[in-house]
């Protein structure tokens, strides 16, 4: 059924998804629903839209269109255009068929993603396909086809050399041992194009931590250029077209603060398989307040990686660590920022554990490749670091990428954080030793401090598990960029507990 109708622009935007708003009393008499998928025809121009209602913007005979319609078909209000009612496409009934508890083919799971990344589902058919992470959940060969359509409905990339790839499944705070590996490996002639995705359970990702730095939204070409060049990349992953229904669907998970763990594990191997890695290295934190909190389940989510890579000719190897308290000892962009470079220019301040843990990370992925043992690689990275050589790649790194207004590629890492932001020590009300550190507890406050969007917000640990505590001892800073961040977190921190003294 085509029905013909007057276009009337409208300055409202979703951001994502195209609408046509319709007076409701004579969508009514059309037969058309809220959510319902429509085709729009202007001219040659095709598009695919959701219907919603109004009785008072849009009169009858009229169809009001969001800026996502008028601007992408250049519509002027009066144009005379043209709505179809489709039918259910293939990908919804994928998704019931999932929710009823069935087993999907490639084709049908292909028909969802591809959907989701031509914006053709709604919110709603969206959020129950993620949701058949948690009630359903997807076996190997399911999660397999997931990660070849994500793959295939996004741009790739070839690259020449030993393409090597490092990963944290993150969940942790002030972990940024992927970032410091990435500079490690490139000093030591591995070629390691590292994409991350932002925060999502997290105070900060990889991509969060490096825009403090540099640009991090590099287009393939630059990627490809820069390994090329300087022997890796520190990006973010939303900013290509690669395996673009994840960056789509992490909108519907970071609300909730979690995400399905199939859902992890295919975001993470369409990215790699997409950039062309042959040796991927995840990095699995373990611990009561990790995303991963039992060695079961981390056996598990081995096997699923190690399947997935087999069946694209990737090797793929684990390292779990059983992480009870942050790596190092910022949480937020900035103050993890200020972590990596400490070790990169060897200050005396340096974390010691995330130092290791990078080191760690980088001579598992250089045995993998066959051409370096685990013993000769680690001492390479540990000369990498001693002798300048890793911040020499970290620098280049920044230039090649583009510093941010007001950093050099020389900065000293004490001037990552700067002096416009306010502090506040908090003293410990007991004496004895640390038995415990919450990470929960840390996501929560460095958030309600303003991380990751404030880049120097966050919480700096001066205590770690079994070091001694005196009364009124100073046990961590509170950073926040705004007043009122400071005094919110002031409150939290009065009915959450970080750190655990006995």
């Amino acid at each position: 059924m085509a029905i013909v109708l007057k276009a009337k622009r409208l300055d409202i935007s979703t951001g994502r998804q195209p609408v046509v708003v319709f007076n409701e009393e004579e969508a009514t008499k059309f037969g058309i629903h809220r959510e319902d998928r429509l085709k729009l025809k202007v001219g040659r121009h095709t598009d695919y839209v959701l219907a919603d209602f109004t009785d008072e913007e849009v009169k009858r005979g009229e169809a009001g269109l969001f800026e996502e319609v008028w601007k992408e078909n250049n519509i002027k209000t009066g144009d005379t255009i043209t709505i179809e009612i489709i039918k259910r496409p293939p990908s919804v009934e994928a998704i019931n068929k999932k929710l009823l508890g069935n087993e999907l083919s490639y084709s049908e799971i292909y028909s969802i993603v591809d959907d989701i990344v031509k914006d053709r589902l709604g919110d709603t058919e969206t959020t129950y396909f993620v949701a058949t992470g948690f009630c359903q959940g997807w076996n190997n060969e399911e999660m397999y086809y997931l990660t070849k359509a994500m793959a295939q409905t996004g741009d790739t990339l070839n690259m020449r050399g030993t393409v090597v790839d490092i990963h944290s499944i993150g969940g942790v705070p002030g972990d940024r041992s992927t970032m410091l590996a990435a500079p490690i490996a490139a000093a030591i002639g591995l070629v390691i194009p590292k994409s991350s995705t932002r925060a999502i359970t997290s105070p900060s990702g990889v991509a969060d931590t490096m825009e403090t730095l540099a640009r991090v939204d590099l287009t393939l070409p630059e990627i490809k250029k820069q390994c090329e060049t300087v022997g890796a990349t520190l990006a973010w992953g939303g900013s290509v077209n690669m395996a673009p229904a994840d960056d789509k669907i992490i909108r519907y998970t970071y609300p909730l603060a979690m995400e399905p763990y199939s859902k992890m594990v295919v975001s993470i191997m369409a990215k790699k398989v997409a950039m062309g890695v042959d040796y991927f290295i995840v990095e699995m934190p373990v611990g009561a307040t990790a995303k991963v909190q039992s060695m079961s389940t981390a056996r598990d989510l081995e096997k699923q990686f190690q399947y997935i890579g087999r069946r694209f000719g990737m090797k793929v190897k684990v390292h779990f660590v059983n992480n009870f308290e942050p790596t190092g000892h910022g949480v937020g962009p900035a103050l993890e920022c200020r972590d990596v470079l400490r070790v990169l220019q060897r200050k005396q301040t340096y974390s010691r554990t995330l130092e290791r843990t990078a080191l760690r990370l980088v001579a598992n992925v250089a045995t993998l490749t066959g051409k370096y043992s685990f013993g000769k690689a680690y001492r390479l990275g540990k000369k990498a670091l001693d002798n300048g050589s890793a911040w020499k790649k970290m620098q280049g790194i920044i230039k090649a990428q583009g510093p941010q207004k007001g950093i050099t590629p020389d900065i000293d890492s004490e001037d990552v954080v700067g002096d416009k932001v306010i502090t506040k020590d908090i003293e410990s009300t007991k004496k004895g030793h640390v038995v415990s550190v919450s990470n929960h507890a840390l996501n929560d406050i460095a958030r309600i401090l303003g991380a990751p969007f404030d880049k120097r917000a966050g919480i700096y640990l001066h205590k770690r598990i079994r070091q001694k505590v005196s009364v009124k001892e100073k046990i961590f800073t509170v950073y926040a960029e705004k007043e009122e961040r400071l005094k919110l977190a002031e409150k939290a921190l009065l009915e959450t507990e970080i750190y655990k003294i006995r």
